[in-house]
């Protein structure tokens, strides 16, 4: 199980991977203009035990208070914090296909403090053009960019054939993480942050699922 750590504790993988979803609901919440909420009512959004919800963030100090709850907007902030994104970390795309171009017009990059700042390609009728209006560069050229312009993510959006190439060049530009959506296993050192989004095996839960209700 991975670990973060947060002052001299350390924090499971799994509490850091619900932290999302309390700030998205959260941020429903203010939406809405709600002000405070207990851990009870956050229990009924979040399908979390109000029990879990106090255990998750007493982790990173605890925020409520014994009768009155939590303040949703500084409950917000501090989970903001915690995830990062408060700051602004630069990012490249690797592949200017479709899932390139959907990933590189996404809102939440921004949201999430992310700013992608160019694609790379190795399809030659696709390299100096503009798309999303954002620069397609040679592939070759990928080291130099990411090194010249301190970029911090590196996001790979091509087949797995040559994707763990990218990876080693990303890892040899000195990139801090890599969002991979190739549809394999990469291996990085351990000071490189690697987030693998498994589309496929998200469609195979699926199909399992609705085959048992056939079943059934």
């Amino acid at each position: 199980m991975n670990l973060a750590k947060q002052g001299n504790t350390k924090v499971s993988d799994i509490v850091i991977r619900r932290l999302p979803k309390y700030h998205r609901y959260l941020t429903d919440l203010l939406d809405k203009g709600v002000d405070r909420i207990s851990s009870q009512e956050l229990s009924g959004l979040t399908g979390f035990t109000a029990s879990q919800i106090r255990q998750d963030l007493n982790n990173f100090g605890g925020f409520g208070q014994q009768g009155y709850g939590y303040n949703v907007k500084a409950l917000r902030m501090e989970i903001s914090k915690i995830l990062g994104i408060d700051q602004v970390y630069t990012a490249v795309v690797v592949g200017a296909g479709r899932l390139g171009s959907v990933i590189s017009t996404y809102e939440g990059f921004k949201e999430s403090g992310f700013k992608i700042m160019a694609m790379f390609d190795k399809n030659e009728e696709k390299i100096g053009k503009v798309k999303d209006n954002l620069e397609i560069y040679d592939i070759d050229d990928l080291e130099d960019y990411v090194r010249d312009h301190q970029i911090d993510v590196g996001i790979i959006t091509v087949p797995k054939e040559g994707s763990q190439k990218i990876a080693d060049t990303f890892v040899k530009a000195g990139i801090k993480g890599i969002w991979n959506f190739a549809p394999t296993d990469l291996v990085v050192p351990d000071h490189v942050v690697l987030e693998s989004v498994r589309l496929n095996d998200s469609l195979l839960t699926l199909s399992y699922y609705l085959s048992m209700d056939k079943d059934d």
